[in-house]
């Protein structure tokens, strides 16, 4: 009785010396969300809830989403972490579990002839007769488990933190999805906005070479000199010029597509018009506290903080004693031929023990904090995402309000410009402008027409980058 006291007693010094330490309050200065985003009514209605295929309405443009998701190597890698994740769990379920294992052994042995093992067998008898050989081997088949017992939950702890991680790789999934449509779909606009501009380039080409002719006329007749020639014909050379580096533009943005979509290089079908779709007049961005739902970034490094708080207490439970269990059933025997006689080559063990970490701590407790520094760490990171989708949104609301001030301001100065072209020609044919005018004239319609083309192409990564940014796409 006074063992089993004793016995008791020894647990309880030993579990109070492992709680001696243990602190796992962990926190943060709160950050506080806005309620509303600057410039925009607290409104709960977000383009983050409208299907990618209704907020993009160009159908050669959902052919090629889709078969980016169906084949983009960026997408592959991602799915084969959730499936890592997933073993994870199944690593962590399997460690709550007894372990069983078959054994079949065989060995020998021989004992010294001074020893107390030895004289014994020498005259012990398992049969009438018949003693213990001096070599005596060892025959045994049978089972053997062994099992941690999860008193203070770590290893529940772990298989939560597993699970944790699992479904915060599908969030990654889903923000790498994002992405890649975003990606894929400012290309794709890129790529229409680069056609509108090599068209332009070739009209205006055109137009150079019919002032060309005209330059050329005007000098037959005596109307104007050599140097006027010289430098329409230098005009008309920088826009050949920018008419190649523009093809050579549509090419690496044709290839950096197919390099999303997971493809060798290979043209990309497109209609150029859908570049001028129509923009909403207004772009509803909800409340920031809606990030936290639609932002799968977000969402993911919530999901990590919650794992770094399940991997906490598993650390912390590592102070405290271990109790494991080991046991054993089956047969043994000294010879083959005596093994599977029953019930006496029958044989079972049972151990369980409870152990203390005493000179291994401080390891322990470098893995404590270590944990706790992943906690932390998780708690800052997860703030900087909320902050970082926060400003994003800022960002794009200022930009699309402002680009829609630029784009009509544009086209009134392309307007203005065109006729400007028109007249400074004219009044060059009747030697009341000289030919200076009709080349600044030339040059500022085309570099206000290639702006234009731009701004509309700004605005379109703007409708695209507000929509990621408020979570949607995935």
């Amino acid at each position: 009785m006074k063992c089993v006291k004793l016995f008791f007693l020894s647990v309880f010094i030993l579990i109070l010396g492992g709680c001696r330490v243990i602190k796992t309050d962990v926190s943060v200065r709160e950050m506080n969300i806005p309620a509303k985003f600057d410039g925009s009514a607290a409104d709960t209605v977000t383009i983050a809830k409208v299907n990618w295929r209704d907020y993009f309405r160009d159908p050669l443009l959902h052919e090629l989403i889709d078969s980016t998701l169906s084949s983009s190597p960026d997408l592959k890698i991602v799915l084969q972490r959730i499936e890592n994740a997933r073993a994870q769990i199944k690593t962590a379920r399997a460690a709550q579990l007894p372990t069983v294992n078959a054994n079949i052994n065989a060995s020998a042995r021989k004992f010294g002839f001074y020893t107390m093992d030895d004289a014994g067998n020498r005259v012990t008898e398992f049969a009438p007769g018949d003693t213990i050989p001096t070599h005596l081997p060892d025959f045994f088949i049978g089972l053997t488990t062994t099992w941690e017992a999860d008193i203070w939950g770590k290893l529940k702890n772990l298989r939560k933190s597993a699970v944790t991680n699992y479904l915060a790789s599908i969030e990654g999934k889903n923000f790498v999805v994002s992405n890649l449509i975003a990606d894929i779909t400012s290309s794709y606009y890129s790529l229409l906005a680069l056609d509108h501009e090599l068209d332009i380039i070739k009209e205006t080409i055109k137009k150079q070479e019919q002032s060309l002719e005209v330059v050329l006329s005007m000098k037959e007749s005596g109307r104007a000199n050599s140097l006027a020639v010289q430098q329409f014909q230098a005009q008309l050379l920088q826009s050949q010029i920018m008419e190649k580096e523009t093809v050579n533009k549509i090419t690496e943005t044709e290839n950096r597509i197919n390099l999303l979509v997971g493809r060798f290089p290979q043209p990309i079908k497109r209609n150029k018009d859908h570049l001028f779709d129509y923009m909403p007049d207004r772009f509803t961005a909800g409340v920031p506290s809606q990030l936290l739902t639609y932002r799968p970034d977000i969402r993911e490094a919530e999901l990590r903080l919650l794992a770094t708080k399940f991997e906490l207490h598993a650390a912390k439970a590592s102070f405290l004693p271990g109790f494991n269990i080991s046991a054993g059933l089956g047969y043994q025997a000294f010879n083959p031929r005596f093994l599977f006689i029953t019930p006496q080559s029958m044989m079972y063990a049972a151990l369980g023990s409870l152990m203390m970490p005493v000179i291994n701590r401080k390891a322990i407790q470098a893995a404590f904090s270590n944990a706790k520094a992943n906690q932390l760490s998780a708690m800052y990171y997860y703030q900087k995402t909320i902050l970082n989708g926060y400003v994003e949104v800022a960002n794009e609301l200022s930009n699309i309000q402002r680009l829609k001030e630029i784009n009509a301001l544009k086209k009134q100065q392309n307007e203005v410009l065109d006729k400007s072209v028109e007249t400074a020609t004219d009044l060059f044919k009747t030697a009341k402008a000289n030919y200076l005018e009709v080349l600044i004239a030339q040059q500022n319609s085309l570099q206000t027409k290639i702006e234009f083309v731009e701004v509309n192409q700004r605005q379109m990564s703007s409708a695209i980058n507000i929509y990621k940014a408020l979570g949607g796409g995935w």
